[in-house]
């Protein structure tokens, strides 16, 4: 009796330990037509070193070639700065370290800790206040570079993935990432963003809608880092000792032992 005891509880011990399941679900506290409240501001403010596209549209040709300076490729034997997505034959601009960036005819125009649109508005009531003929009509746009987030961890691609427009989710930006693996803890997602001269974390539950959707990450930034962690699954896989409970040779010579226990048990 005293040996079937201890071959049940041995029993119980190895099932316990190679049954866990993971979390793996998103979204375990919502259900059907639930309306969860989210972050309101998704809109990415310009800072220096951000790498901008500006547009002036005109009917007058002499205007756009005036203000549209032409795209230059790198020459043979130097490597393009950066890829972004901006339209070929626009130049592009880069906020400097003053938060300006240097406009044709304008000068030094402030970007910095503005949207595209303010800084747009900016730029067309510049031209407007330098005698541009105020019947043609005049559009401004601006677009993003080189802007980016890293997701790293347990994802299907890590990498850098470019941010091209505002209000771009984390939920997004694990899109990009092909989605969490099997292996990554869903309930614990770190996010380190740059914030005041410091790098702040922040965690997110990714089983819990409401969680993300309030979480002041839910909308991403540029430079944000998103880290998924591995689970305690991974991480016993990473050990040599751990690795063994989901290896063939762990399970024969478990086998073996149940054999040598059953024969004691029987005589």
């Amino acid at each position: 009796m005293k040996l079937r005891t201890i071959f049940m509880f041995f029993v119980a011990i190895v099932l316990a330990t190679s049954c866990k399941t993971p979390k793996i679900s998103y979204f375990q506290d919502v259900m059907n037509e639930s309306e969860l409240a989210i972050q309101k501001d998704g809109t990415i403010r310009l800072r220096p070193g951000d790498k901008i596209s500006v547009i002036v549209s005109t009917k007058a040709q002499e205007y756009n070639n005036l203000y549209n300076l032409p795209w230059t490729p790198a020459r043979i034997g130097q490597a393009a700065e950066y890829q972004s997505s901006q339209p070929q034959g626009i130049v592009g601009y880069t906020v400097n370290d003053d938060g300006n960036i240097q406009f044709p005819i304008l000068g030094a125009v402030s970007a910095s800790g503005k949207t595209r649109e303010e800084l747009a508005a900016e730029i067309k009531k510049m031209l407007i206040d330098g005698k541009y003929p105020e019947d043609d009509p005049l559009v401004v746009t601006v677009e993003f570079g080189n802007l980016n987030v890293s997701v790293l961890g347990e994802v299907a691609k890590p990498g850098r993935y470019n941010i091209n427009k505002d209000k771009t989710t984390i939920l997004d930006a694990i899109g990009f990432a092909g989605d969490l693996t099997i292996y990554g803890e869903r309930d614990c997602v770190m996010v380190m963003r740059e914030e005041n001269g410091k790098q702040k974390v922040y965690e997110v539950d990714l089983t819990s809608a409401g969680n993300i959707m309030r979480s002041p990450v839910y909308y991403v930034q540029q430079n944000d880092v998103i880290y998924v962690k591995p689970n305690t699954m991974r991480q016993r896989q990473a050990t040599v000792a751990g690795n063994t409970v989901y290896t063939p040779t762990f399970w024969i010579s478990v086998a073996s032992l149940l054999t040598t226990i059953t024969a004691l048990i029987v005589k």
